[in-house]
């Protein structure tokens, strides 16, 4: 178990300098229950000093050669990663993941930034004539304020981090409040590497996100979360005509067909609806079984819940750590207990450690209706409710049956025909045998409620950028 007694607070870093704050906000390890640090609690007057202070290095930044940008995107890759032991235990304290998921957490979010450091924004040439040329051009939006959550709070950081950068434009991270421990040391780190006032971490509470996106110098909002506080950034955004990117949340449904092994789909299954203790945007929350297959397949889940580890992510051999907040814990509890009330079968409930700790048990639920807020709503937590139908239109129009339509997937053991089914699925993403899978070179993002705009890929990056229209007449071409 790593030494924990060390852990000091990292600082707020407002163009290159340390800043102190008057509050500060106490960060509970959710293993313990415990606060294992205090970090500042930045304002309003921190947030004007740091967008003044991006805004000063904003010119120099855009006139930046984009392969230098590029280049010392790089750098911070390699400077992050030689700090990567250290970032994973920051990561396991606040968040709970156990040490080995959160090290791939990081190394998932240096993948993508590495990989949007080999990008390109190519001109666009319309036309080049005898009369005129027209190019477009892809400019930087000005700064980029980015809002993260707290499941995955390095992995969503650098996910913004990268693609703002690349594209010419100064950032400033506002993490969770629940977890802003290693984002606040990201933020340190990216001062070895960029000037001041290009990477920015400021550390704050709601308030602090209210202002962001109402400020007027911010030009663009990246924000992962819900899709309440989504839609009231898009409401604050709109006196400053923000660009937007929201990843808001997702209620994913599964389909499994009736020609496949519960056997040789159930850790897939599993794992696709309850890793990172199912907190998880594009995880899978309610799945669709054949009616004649169910006992099956809940057979084959309970298989694998039942070797699954519940405990303190910071302890050896363990597979799934604590849900992330008090508020969260005490939601899923909720709705796991008017599920039951209504009727639900909790058919497998898993172990989970005795004393402090927002530790919840694996959770398998049948027997359930759509209806079922368990269903209905996006649970966020180690629960899967498993649903049967009797005919595939049924199951599909039951599976679009949501404001939300962030991921969705087949199962099949006949490719073609989870293809087919898969194009049936209203979702930003659908997935066949697989649920969830993200690439750096495939845009993520939601339909419906689900969200505005796209992470990863070109697109994600283009996201960053605005066109410009270049027109040249030619010489002595007559009007």
């Amino acid at each position: 178990m790593p030494d924990t007694a060390t852990i000091s607070p990292p600082n707020l870093t407002i163009g290159h300098e340390h800043v102190v704050t008057a509050g500060r906000i106490d960060v509970i390890n959710p293993a313990t229950e415990q606060s294992f640090v205090a970090v500042p609690d930045a304002g309003t007057a921190e947030l004007d000093r740091a967008v003044a202070s991006a805004r000063a290095a904003a010119v120099a930044w855009r006139a930046t050669a984009m392969a230098d940008r590029q280049e010392q995107v790089l750098r911070f890759v390699d400077v992050v990663r030689d700090h990567l032991d250290e970032l994973a235990l920051l990561v396991t304290l606040e968040q709970g993941k156990p040490l080995a998921k959160a090290s791939g957490e990081i190394q998932a979010g240096l993948a993508y930034c590495s990989r949007y450091a080999e990008m390109e924004l190519p001109v666009e040439v319309v036309r080049d004539d005898g009369d005129e040329r027209i190019e477009i051009h892809r400019t930087p939006l000005g700064i980029a304020g980015a809002i993260t959550a707290w499941n995955y709070p390095l992995l969503l950081a650098l996910w913004k981090i990268g693609p703002a950068l690349v594209a010419g434009n100064p950032v400033i991270v506002k993490p969770s409040p629940y977890t802003p421990v290693a984002t606040l040391r990201l933020g340190e780190l990216a001062q070895e590497v960029f000037a001041p006032g290009v990477v920015q971490v400021l550390s704050g509470g709601d308030e602090l996100g209210r202002a962001m996106t109402a400020h007027p110098e911010i030009n663009k909002i990246s924000f992962t979360g819900s899709e309440a506080t989504g839609k009231a950034i898009m409401a604050s955004s709109a006196a400053s005509l923000k660009r937007l990117t929201l990843e808001l949340g997702g209620n994913d449904a599964g389909v499994v067909l009736d020609d496949v092994d519960p056997a040789a789909i159930a850790d897939g299954l599993y794992w696709g609806g309850l890793s990172n203790c199912g907190q998880v945007c594009a995880g899978l929350k309610r799945l669709y079984v054949p009616e004649r297959m169910a006992p099956d397949i809940e057979e084959a889940l309970a298989a694998v819940a039942a070797t699954v580890v519940v405990g303190d992510g910071t302890k050896d051999g363990v597979d799934m750590g604590p849900i992330q907040n008090h508020s969260q814990y005490e939601r899923v509890t909720s709705l796991v207990g008017d599920a039951e009330y209504q009727g639900a079968d909790v058919y497998f409930r898993g172990k989970a450690p005795e004393g402090p700790g927002y530790f919840h048990p694996v959770t398998l639920v049948r027997g359930i209706s759509d209806d079922t807020a368990l269903v209905s709503e996006e649970q966020f937590g180690p629960v899967l409710p498993i649903l049967t139908y009797r005919d595939l239109d049924d199951a599909v129009a039951r599976a679009n049956d949501s404001d939300l339509a962030l991921g969705a997937s087949v199962w099949s053991s006949d490719e073609d025909r989870g293809v087919k089914v898969a194009g049936q699925l209203e979702a930003g993403t659908v997935w066949v045998n697989q649920h969830p899978m993200l690439s750096p070179d495939v845009p993520f993002g939601g339909v419906k409620q689900s969200g505005i705009g796209v992470e990863s890929s070109l697109h994600g990056l283009l996201g960053y950028t605005d066109i410009t229209v270049l027109r040249v007449k030619r010489q002595g071409v007559k009007e």
